[in-house]
């Protein structure tokens, strides 16, 4: 497992909070009954080829039951594990601005609860419309939180885009995070490094773009594969491969070479159940995938914005 002893060459999200809030802060999973754009014919049809029937909500609650509920159920849970006295409700599952405007505000509402430090939400960068974003901004100055908005990029190679069926391109991702920088709240974007159709230059190029948007928070996941998905059925057709943890570790240790510094770290390898997917981190624990990017960057001497020297007019600085 992992040396946490050692300090980390990178900034992560843990000792974010505890600068942030005084303390550890913790993420609580919020489902919500809702779908996407690209499941019900608005942006597309089937959802992106690698995501489940569930979403990305494998920790969550049912969306059954009330957000209050789910909350007070996990706080019961992790306050004593944990010993985390702040929490983060996070609005996960699916697009989280694609439900009417009432009903949006009465979720995000129900979970400004006592110790709820602040509200982070999971959405598209084509479900962002200012509408929502205004809304936010008055529950921010209500309850005096702070707000997260979490948007699913993937990839920045627009074939890959095209390929994995997201439904939107770059232009309303970049759309979206500069709008919501607007508003004052934090951007964080997923991506995910080892895509079958991206090469190390396109992960390059995305923690540089990422860098230049000057977002928050970064989230990287290894792709995993699940059940009775277009992308698991496309592997086991034998129509692509996927990359080694060696590889994906060093695109990993790439991915933070170029990336800003300033960036928090959400995490380095995502998570899944193996009963649900034909495919998880080379069959081995996440930790190990995140001991591997480690060993690399300790033995190399590579640190989080090792190369950070490509913005503010790099190319003239020799005259300046």
């Amino acid at each position: 497992m992992s040396d946490t002893t050692k300090p980390k060459r990178y900034r992560m999200i843990s000792a974010f909070y505890k600068e942030r809030y005084g303390e550890k802060a913790y993420k609580i999973p919020v489902a919500l009954p809702l779908t996407c754009p690209n499941r019900d014919g608005s942006a597309g049809v089937g959802g992106c080829t690698f995501c489940g029937e569930i979403g990305a909500g494998y920790e969550n609650r049912p969306a059954s039951m009330t957000v209050k509920q789910q909350i007070d159920e996990t706080v019961v849970h992790i306050a004593k594990k944990y010993k985390a006295y702040k929490y983060i409700p996070y609005f996960q599952n699916f697009s989280n601005t694609y439900l009417p405007l009432e009903k949006f505000r009465q979720y995000v509402e129900e979970a400004c609860l006592e110790h709820v430090v602040g509200i982070a939400i999971a959405t598209r960068p084509d479900c962002v419309h200012d509408a929502y974003l205004d809304i936010l901004k008055d529950i921010q100055n209500k309850y005096g939180i702070d707000i997260y908005v979490e948007l699913g990029l993937q990839s920045v190679n627009y074939h890959t885009l095209q390929k994995v069926n997201r439904g939107h391109t770059m232009a309303e991702f970049i759309d979206a995070v500069l709008r919501i920088k607007r508003y004052g709240f934090e951007v964080c974007a997923h991506m995910i490094l080892n895509l079958p159709w991206d090469t190390m230059d396109d992960v390059i190029e995305g923690a540089k773009t990422l860098s230049a948007l000057q977002v928050d928070q970064v989230k990287l996941h290894a792709l995993y594969l699940v059940k009775n998905t277009k992308m698991a059925r496309d592997y086991e057709a034998g129509e692509f491969t996927l990359i080694s943890a060696e590889e994906y570790a060093r695109r990993v240790v790439e991915f933070l070479r170029y990336l800003d510094p300033k960036i928090v770290l959400q995490r380095l390898v995502g998570r899944a159940p193996e009963e649900n997917t034909i495919f998880t981190n080379w069959s081995m624990g996440w930790w190990r995938v995140q001991d591997l990017i480690d060993q690399i960057m300790e033995d190399e001497d590579i640190s989080q914005g090792s190369g950070y020297d490509y913005l503010h007019g790099a190319a003239v600085q020799k005259f300046l």
